[in-house]
């Protein structure tokens, strides 16, 4: 499951009121950022359902990725306890990003 985040208070709730969150800026107009989006979400489905996903669209809310500082589309930042535990830019590996992130969230979850 993922959510559309537009405002701040709503980020802030998402990274603070989850264990585990995601987070994706992107931008309609990056082409990386369209074929990345379906990847993504079926990575956090099928290996870490209890991550919280939302996108930001960066380019209608550009506020959210600069208080960030994600200034590159697409960006991906995992965050674990609230804290920012990872963060991928521009060419993302699927599985790459999957080794990374299994062992905290095995550690945290099981």
């Amino acid at each position: 499951m993922f959510n559309k985040l537009s405002t701040n208070e709503e980020l802030d709730n998402l990274i603070n009121n989850n264990i585990a969150a995601m987070v994706y800026f992107y931008s309609d107009k990056c082409a990386p950022c369209v074929s990345l989006r379906p990847k993504v979400l079926q990575m956090v489905e099928e290996k870490f359902p209890k991550i919280s996903l939302a996108y930001v669209n960066s380019e209608i809310n550009p506020a959210l990725p600069a208080k960030y500082g994600a200034f590159t589309s697409p960006t991906l930042i995992i965050f674990f306890d609230g804290k920012e535990y990872r963060r991928e830019s521009k060419y993302i590996s699927i599985p790459q990003l999957t080794e990374s992130i299994a062992r905290p969230y095995d550690m945290i979850f099981e």
